[in-house]
């Protein structure tokens, strides 16, 4: 995922467009699993107990016994279809470290899958081992009693002692801890003890750098939070939270990465007997003081159906869910083109140094363009109501729409296991209304939008301009390199590849595009090169 181009255009609120009855538009299609518990996947075939110090590949079905760390800045490949089933017995987890790397590289017809080795006969359940942990040199906020403070660095939360492998944190955001794409994470996040918050998240992320791919990832029945991020500056895209314990997307310590394209789907049945359970929970440092970086992450485009789904479902005695969004402690999140139904409550800006954030004249923080379900209790609290209700008129906040009204093609099937449908009907009132306009928040990186100006060489241009049936590019490259060459839609998404990892020789290349299987509209051509990156606007008439 390119350092200068994250952000994706589109039109719609939520985390889908509108269907096209096709599997092309749901980019869960393939890769999860939404009845995980009653999926066999084979017996091991390789058992691993004790650290990785060497570059190793893992294949097959591999069973992870103990608390397993790769160190030495070793690197760690798993093939795409690869199965990792973690031990319960040993309470075992996967522990990347400080300058370590994983390479899980999946696809979505072979995604790999960490998942309990308990047996469907024996039953599984959030909580059955560890958990997947990626630690690395992005920058915290803060440092533990006896841990460096030049910079920072802490270890990881959750382990009743601390040993080496577990520390994280750094002076690097730009730190490189390798590919987790087209992954499953089911059944994590075990109790280490009984002392409160010892347990591990489905995936945790402490101090990784933006260096790191991260994208379609599935966390299923976590007994933790499902995503957790501890500093640093790492991106995600394609993020799915299914039916786990606690929080789903939970900030900490001065992390200041972007995430666009989130799914969240709580079970009523499922919540954290210990505390409370948030879609979002955002913190800098308990209790909030003004320690440096603030969180300050960036969300768009995340569907959050809570236990309640489209408010119809009542919830059991005792239950602990709160609220869709928690932002308290002096965090700095912003909150995008987003829908949120299903909750007991909608946002909670909790506290005065968090709500100077977000309240301030310079207001380094947004919850912006977002849907909070009329079908939920309480839809804006934390501060008073004339001043919460002021912010939402101000933020284009929707707190009128019921769950029914915007419009999801199957988004409350009867039973979880269930594959849903969280694309929008033609007539959605969220298929439109999106906003990246606010540009101390997004940035101008667009995909596709932008014209990137990283690209070293001399020229880049297309002709004709608008193009019927054909254009012509030329590149004047003062350098070799190997060169792609991508053609996008206005939303971002990809519609050919007519050069991928071609010679780009020294002088003037000439590359033709066939544009005639394009509708009219406006595309971007962009071209990605050792020499850098550039985005053109062309434009197809017909």
């Amino acid at each position: 995922m390119s350092a200068q181009t994250f952000w994706s255009y589109t039109n719609y609120r939520g985390a889908f467009p509108v269907t096209d009855n096709t599997p092309a538009t749901d980019w869960t299609n393939g890769w999860t699993n939404w009845d995980p518990e009653n999926t066999n996947y084979g017996t091991p075939t390789t058992i691993v107990s004790s650290n990785i110090t060497s570059n190793t590949t893992w294949s097959g079905i591999v069973q992870i016994v103990n608390n397993i760390a790769v160190t030495n800045n070793a690197v760690l490949t798993i093939q795409p279809g690869t199965v990792i089933r973690g031990d319960k017995a040993t309470k075992s987890c996967l522990i990347i470290t400080k300058g370590a790397k994983i390479m899980a590289q999946g696809t979505a017809a072979n995604p790999i899958v960490f998942t309990s080795n308990e047996s469907v006969a024996s039953g599984r359940s959030g909580g059955d081992w560890g958990g997947l942990i990626i630690l690395g040199n992005g920058i915290i906020n803060t440092a533990c009693a006896t841990c460096g403070t030049a910079p920072n660095t802490n270890f990881i939360e959750g382990f009743t002692s601390t040993f080496p492998e577990i520390s994280y944190g750094g002076n690097n955001n730009a730190d490189n801890s390798g590919v987790l794409s087209y992954v499953r994470v089911e059944f994590a996040g075990v109790a280490l003890s009984a002392t409160p918050n010892s347990e591990i998240n489905g995936l945790t992320m402490g101090g990784v750098g933006s260096g790191t791919q991260i994208d379609h990832v599935q966390v299923s029945f976590s007994g933790d939070d499902s995503f957790e991020w501890f500093g640093g500056a790492v991106d995600a895209k394609y993020l799915v939270c299914f039916r786990g314990l606690d929080d789903d997307f939970d900030t900490d310590f001065g992390y200041q990465g972007r995430v666009q394209f989130g799914l969240v789907i709580k079970d009523k049945d499922i919540s954290d007997a210990a505390g409370d359970s948030n879609g979002f929970e955002s913190d800098n440092f308990n209790p909030g003081l003004g320690r440096l970086p603030l969180t300050k992450a960036v969300f768009s485009n995340i569907t959050c159906i809570g236990p309640k789904r489209d408010g119809s479902v009542g919830l059991p005695a005792g239950e602990k869910f709160e609220r869709g969004i928690f932002t308290r402690r002096n965090t700095s999140i912003s909150i995008y083109n987003s829908l949120f139904t299903g909750w007991e409550k909608g946002w909670d800006l909790n506290g005065s140094t968090t709500a100077d954030n977000f309240l301030g004249a310079v207001d380094s923080a947004r919850v912006q363009n977002i849907v909070l379900s009329a079908d939920m209790g309480i839809n804006l609290l934390g501060q008073a109501p004339a001043t919460m209700q002021s912010y939402a008129a101000s933020h284009a906040i929707d707190t009128v729409m019921t769950a029914a009204q915007i419009g999801f093609v199957n988004g409350y099937p009867a039973a979880l296991e269930t594959t849903p449908d969280y694309r929008l009907t033609g007539s959605s009132p969220v298929a439109s209304g999106a906003s990246f306009t606010n540009t101390t928040v997004f940035g101008l990186d667009f995909v596709g939008v932008k014209n990137q100006t990283t690209f070293t060489d001399k020229m880049v241009s297309v002709y004709p301009n608008p193009a019927s049936d054909k254009a012509t590019l030329v590149i004047d490259a003062l350098n070799a390199s190997s060169l792609d060459i991508h053609i996008l839609d206005i939303n971002g998404k990809v519609v050919s590849s007519p050069v991928l990892n071609q010679n780009l020789a020294i002088g003037e290349n000439i590359f033709t595009i066939n544009t005639e299987n394009l509708n009219t509209g406006v595309y971007f051509v962009t071209l990605t090169s050792n020499n850098g990156k550039e985005t053109v606007k062309l434009l197809v008439n017909k």
